[in-house]
């Protein structure tokens, strides 16, 4: 008989086998209904062979389900992604068909009119109606009933009274994609000679290479990484180009861009993307009747017919790092579609993470470089404030220096942004009476108090509430205050000492969706902001040309903890939020306030020299076998039951085999212990770079049962450590 393997969207860890019945024909990709208990579910066919018997009763395939068949690169990956991030192959399976889960845009309702069929009372409206359709058909263009009667200045009685006589007819046509062709040659860039090197090396690759388009704030990278889509588009015109972006809130301004470049919009795909949209997205990158996808990691489990290229713009930022559900990197997953295609990987950025770059130091990317902004920018000049020495008023923010900054800025008639990557108005508030910090419910995480909204908010969790008059631990009234700021705060300060200056908060709280970003970055790049307040949300990718002045209003905030990324992340930060300023034709400035203006973080910045901070970390991180010179992975567990988690713990630290060049830390409570009601626990595995780290998390779990009551997480190459 003939049976069929059957990844199914389950926490197993292998393919259902199913029979398959006289008159059900499948091969590896497609999609099929199989029964599990007493309902059908889609499974994605991996494997077909004929056995002679089987030792116990298979059930059989229901049917085989009429959608495309998976290419054989998009199952390949999505197999390769399940084993190198322990996760449940049917799960990963799900994420390359999520398009599905929705029906396409329903059919669009247009008029025609009825051959031979005229009108019984020809009024001077009806008379107006038909002429305006005949006008439409001669311009080889469809009408609904709306748009025939605003044309016809008539309401839309008339135009139903056609239609109830037999006069017109209304016809259903498919919605159209709106995929466009794309023209290579419609506005090529300028490229510096630089530029137009790297450009030339992308488009000129073939098979599978990575590039590292290691380039400084303002040098034109997306300029070279779209002429080498617009050559590669010339010589394969069928070819598929993927562009992941680390933020839905960056992909507005790309598009943009791509189709002032092609003359046509590329597809998005993205949370944000309705599941109609998203639907047709999925098909047309199937059929191969879309280009070039702008997207967010989710875009890298599409179904792509002829993947050529992907780009990852900011290949840096940490957003690239799913940890909810299926837990993966997209920068590294991206690498891996690439090379299953043979297709070609661009990771872009002004401050590369050292992984990337040890790659390149190391041979295996191609390493091009963009040493010089483009046009007559410069890079702008960094100095950094000692609030030791010049401390801000109490209760107060901006320091002196930094005051006198943003009024001789605002003087010349120029832009400020400042800069604190911390949302609300302030990030604790506690009772002055017995010391209590407000916490979520169920949660260690601080309420953080957001002053437009009058709410406290987890931002881990979502929670919210209005702010108590009385404390919820002491009863005292009146005694809660808030400790620190937030950008709500420091934008409260500003507007107090430049009352005439025009302010405005950029942050998620205040640009909730693309509309209102687009919205928020005109007004700044129409002058109609002085000074705009910022979280990291406008660190990125954005271009404003009459911003000089960047101030930093707590350059050591990122340093604090633990975390092994702390300083090469804030490095990156601050790196980008510094390079929004002097992007065009006026010299930039920023400052950095600072207690610890000694830090190495803070000296490389200040005397742009990247290098020596990025040799210094590689050789901290070398001294401890860290990434890139070694790696990690982390196993957490969580439960409502601490007595399960506990157990379970312990049940994991008296099994780990015996390996070496490894070890194995914890268990310890997580930094973050209780997260919506569930106690939380960690391991952390380092292993060196040549050793077998996915096959020794399998050994390991392998030994241990874990019960339902017990979620288990794995975490290969963990960003967080909370």
């Amino acid at each position: 008989m003939k049976v069929a393997s059957i990844l199914l969207p389950l926490p197993v860890p292998e393919a259902f086998d199913y029979e398959m019945p006289d008159g059900v024909e499948l091969v590896r990709g497609d999609q099929a209904a199989v029964p599990l208990g007493p309902r059908l579910v889609r499974g994605l066919v991996t494997e077909v062979r004929e056995t002679t018997g089987s030792n116990r009763q298979l059930k059989a395939v229901e049917s085989r389900i009429d959608a495309p068949t998976l290419p054989e690169g998009t199952l390949a990956f999505v197999e390769w992604a399940a084993r190198w991030t322990l996760s449940p192959p049917g799960e990963m399976a799900a994420t390359a068909l999520k398009g599905l889960r929705s029906d396409p845009p329903s059919p669009l309702r247009r008029l025609q009119r009825v051959p031979g069929a005229e009108p019984a009372r020809p009024t001077a409206a009806r008379t107006a109606v038909l002429a305006a359709l005949g006008d439409a058909q001669m311009a080889n263009a469809q009408m609904s009933g709306v748009d025939l009667a605003r044309a016809a200045g008539v309401s839309s009685g008339v135009v139903k009274g056609l239609v109830d006589e037999g006069v017109l007819q209304v016809i259903e046509i498919p919605a159209s994609a709106g995929f466009g062709p794309l023209d290579p040659d419609h506005a090529p860039a300028t490229l510096n000679p630089d530029q137009a090197a790297a450009a030339e090396a992308i488009a000129d690759a073939r098979g599978f290479t990575a590039f590292l388009l290691d380039g400084i704030t303002g040098s034109g990278k997306t300029e070279v990484y779209l002429e080498a889509v617009a050559r590669r588009l010339k010589a394969n015109p069928q070819a598929q180009i993927l562009i992941l972006l680390p933020e839905i809130a960056l992909t507005q301004a790309l598009i943009q861009r791509i189709t002032d470049r092609f003359g046509a919009a590329p597809a998005e795909w993205h949370s944000g993307v309705a599941p109609p949209r998203r639907r047709q997205v999925w098909d047309a990158v199937i059929s191969g009747a879309v280009n070039i996808v702008v997207g967010a990691r989710s875009a890298l489990f599409l179904p792509f017919k002829a993947l050529d290229l992907i780009v990852v713009d900011e290949e840096h930022d940490s957003s690239f790092k799913q940890e909810d559900g299926l837990v993966y990197h997209g920068r590294d997953l991206a690498v891996a579609r690439a090379r299953i295609e043979g297709a070609g990987v661009v990771l872009a950025s002004a401050t590369p993470s050292l992984e990337t770059l040890w790659n390149a130091q190391s041979g295996r990317y191609h390493w091009l470089k963009l040493a010089a902004r483009h046009g007559a920018a410069r890079l702008p000049s960094i100095d950094l404030i000692d609030l030791r020495e010049c401390p801000p008023d109490p209760q107060t923010w901006l320091s002196q220096p930094l005051r006198e900054a943003i009024g001789e800025t605002l003087l010349r008639g120029e832009q400020v942004m400042l800069f604190l990557n911390r949302r609300g108005y302030a990030p604790v508030v506690l009772c002055r009476v017995c010391g209590h910090r407000l916490t979520a419910p169920d949660t260690d995480s601080w309420l953080v108090e957001h002053r437009y909204t009058g709410r406290l908010v987890c931002h881990l969790t979502g929670f919210s509430m209005a702010r108590p008059r009385l404390c919820p631990s002491c009863g005292a009234e009146d005694s809660l205050v808030s400790v620190g700021p937030g950008v709500e705060r420091v934008e409260e300060e500003a507007r107090n000492l430049f009352p005439q200056a025009r302010t405005a908060v950029f942050s998620s709280d205040t640009i909730p969706d693309p509309r209102a970003m687009r919205a928020m970055i005109q007004r700044m790049t129409d002058g109609e902001i002085d000074i705009l307040v910022a979280t990291q949300a406008a660190a990125k990718g954005h271009n404003f040309p009459n911003l000089t002045l960047v101030g930093v209003v707590d350059a050591d905030l990122g340093l604090r903890g633990g975390d092994l990324r702390a300083a090469e992340r804030t490095f990156q930060l601050l790196s980008q939020a510094t390079g929004r300023a002097g992007r065009a034709d006026r010299p930039g400035r920023a400052l950095l306030q600072t207690w610890t203006p000694e830090h190495p973080v803070l000296m490389a910045l200040a005397a742009g020299d990247r290098d020596a901070f990025v040799e210094a970390e590689m050789a901290e991180r070398e001294a401890a076998s860290l990434p890139p010179h070694g790696r990690l992975a982390a196993i957490i567990l969580s439960s409502e039951k601490p007595e399960a988690v506990e157990k379970v713990a312990a049940d994991l630290a008296a099994a780990i085999p015996n390996a070496e060049r490894l070890e194995v830390y914890g268990p310890a409570d997580a930094p973050l212990a209780l997260v919506r009601g569930r106690r939380r626990k960690r391991l952390l595995v380092r292993a060196d770079r040549d050793v077998d780290l996915q096959g020794f998390l399998r050994a390991w779990l392998a030994r241990v049962k874990v019960p339902g009551a017990v979620r288990l997480t794995v975490d290969v190459d963990p960003y967080s450590f909370l």
